[in-house]
C-alpha cells in the first residue's frame, strides 16, 4: 500500500515524522509523537494521539500523501522528487507535498491540470523509485 512512499532511510519515518491527519483536522503540519507510531507497508507513521492514529489506521488511503509524498509538479514532468512536509496543500480531500514553495504555488495555480498530468506519469515514475 505504501510502496513508493517517501521514507527517511535512517529512521524509517514517513513524511519526516509529521502527523498526516493534522493537515486535515488542523489545516497545518504538526509533528507526531514517537510513542504514537504505526508501521504500515514499510513506513513508520507518527501521530499526536491515539484517536488520530486510529483514524489513520482505519483509512490510510485517505490520509497518506498522494503520490507517496512525491511532488506532483515534478511527477507531471516525469521526475520523482520527495516533497517536504512544510510545503503542502489539501485539494479534493487529498494531501499533496511539494519540494519547494515555488512548486506549491505552481500547483495551486492549476491543481486539476497538474494532478491529471501527474496521474498519467505516476505509473512510470513510481517504477523508477528505489532503483
Amino acid at each position: 500500500m505504501t510502496s513508493g512512499t517517501v521514507v527517511n532511510s535512517h529512521s524509517g519515518l514517513a513524511i519526516s515524522g509529521f502527523d498526516p491527519v493534522a493537515y486535515f483536522i488542523d489545516a497545518k503540519p504538526a509533528v507526531g509523537r514517537p510513542e504514537m507510531e504505526l508501521s504500515l507497508g514499510g513506513a513508520v507513521w507518527r501521530f499526536r494521539n491515539e484517536g488520530i492514529r486510529a483514524a489513520f489506521a482505519g483509512r490510510p488511503d485517505v490520509y497518506m500523501p498522494r503520490f507517496g509524498g512525491y511532488d506532483p509538479v515534478a511527477i507531471a514532468r516525469g521526475a520523482s522528487v520527495p516533497g517536504h512536509p512544510l510545503f503542502w496543500a489539501v485539494v479534493g480531500n487529498r494531501l499533496y507535498l511539494f519540494y519547494s514553495d515555488t512548486a506549491r504555488a505552481a500547483f495551486i495555480a492549476d491543481p486539476g491540470r497538474i494532478i491529471e498530468a501527474a496521474e498519467r506519469k505516476w505509473p512510470d515514475v513510481a517504477r523508477t523509485i528505489g532503483r
